[in-house]
């Protein structure tokens, strides 16, 4: 299944701050051509603000422009992630666990 939001808010601070929650869920990080990366945190916007400020650079370097997300209790969070990342098959997420 999708994600339940369908349209990406664009990957800048400022809607970030605007649109991402201080709450428990998934999200996805895209550009124009490809699905980025796809986590889960305890915090979405924490999260999606430490992509933006380079904590995974390969985020960055695929020139992410935007983000989705989905608010879900943390019991429920790994298995949603693992079906978008089977979903969406995010470069990003390939490659990690290529190297795991």
């Amino acid at each position: 299944m999708p994600f339940n939001q369908p349209f990406p808010r664009s990957f800048t601070p400022s809607s970030i701050r605007d649109y991402a929650p201080a709450l428990s869920g998934v999200y996805g990080i895209s550009n124009a051509a490809e699905w980025i990366y796809i986590g889960e945190s305890d915090n979405i916007q924490e999260a999606l603000l430490g992509h933006l400020q380079g904590v995974a650079k390969p985020v960055l370097t695929r020139q992410a422009t935007g983000f989705v997300f989905e608010i879900c209790e943390w019991a429920k969070r790994p298995a949603r992630q693992d079906r978008l990342i089977f979903e969406y098959e995010p470069a990003c997420n390939r490659r990690l666990s290529q190297h795991e």
